[in-house]
């Protein structure tokens, strides 16, 4: 095994002074991580989601961090918390597009409504997202930095979670597109694809009965799984102004994951 993670905050304290950064799916697991990170580094942190006592809780768990209830999918509800962050004065310049939806199924037994929930959350709900919160900042002139939270399978494709493959890869895209379309307007757009990263959640539905996680850790180059707060880290890089000739960037966190899958021979051992 190559190292542990650190869990303390990395960059200055200070990096996000007088910056607004919203995190969707903010409530728990990354979301809620790199919503706190953000705020020890300064930022006054907006989190959004549909549930409002996970909000509540994730609220009081730090200073700094505020709370709407928002569902991503519900573009009308989108537009209205936008419009009331440029009301406010409180548009945010980082956007971490985080919401997500993800399951194991069978393609041959995916449902419509399957289908188009993940569909709904992750690609339409980022680029409503995007799209509201860029129109806002083009119109005062104002620069930003999107990041979306993406996975490696978004780029080798993967059985038993095409939604969220296809879903994915559409935003992984939408990155690379509006970091050359949007360049002239002061704007950055950056990606992370993710590895396997524990969080409860995900792995209450991904791998209900654990034989993914030994598994997952055997594909790894540096033998154990990720952790939220090196998300963190890395995320609050690429968003600050520490990293401002990057843009277009899809960044691998992924333990060596896919040069691991990847090479015809890595598999062999020699000694």
């Amino acid at each position: 095994m190559i190292g542990n993670a650190i869990k303390s905050v990395m960059m200055p304290h200070g990096t996000y002074l007088g910056k607004h950064v919203l995190v969707t799916g903010g409530a728990t697991g990354i979301g809620l991580t790199l919503a706190q990170t953000y705020a020890k580094l300064g930022a006054d942190v907006i989190i959004c989601s549909r549930n409002e006592e996970r909000l509540k809780k994730a609220s009081a768990s730090c200073e700094g961090i505020s709370y709407k209830v928002v569902d991503v999918r519900d573009l009308n509800a989108v537009t209205d918390m936008v419009s009331r962050f440029a009301e406010k004065n409180t548009l945010p310049s980082v956007v971490i597009n985080n919401a997500a939806g993800n399951f194991i199924c069978p393609t041959e037994k995916l449902s419509k409504n399957a289908w188009n929930s993940v569909m709904d959350i992750v690609l339409k709900g980022t680029f409503g997202v995007t799209h509201e919160i860029g129109k806002q900042l083009i119109s005062r002139k104002k620069p930003g930095v999107f990041l979306n939270i993406s996975t490696t399978y978004a780029q080798t494709g993967s059985s038993f979670v095409v939604p969220s493959s296809v879903a994915k890869a559409g935003c992984d895209n939408l990155t690379r597109s509006l970091a050359s379309e949007w360049s002239k307007y002061g704007m950055r757009f950056c990606s992370i694809a993710l590895g396997p990263i524990y969080t409860e959640g995900a792995f209450s539905r991904l791998d209900p009965d654990n034989r993914f996680q030994k598994l997952a850790v055997e594909n790894l180059c540096v033998k154990r799984m990720g952790e939220k707060e090196e998300v963190a880290h890395l995320a609050t890089f690429l968003t600050s102004d520490y990293a401002s000739w990057i843009t277009g960037a899809v960044v691998n966190l992924d333990g060596g994951e896919t040069v691991w899958k990847s090479g015809e021979f890595n598999q062999i051992k020699l000694h």
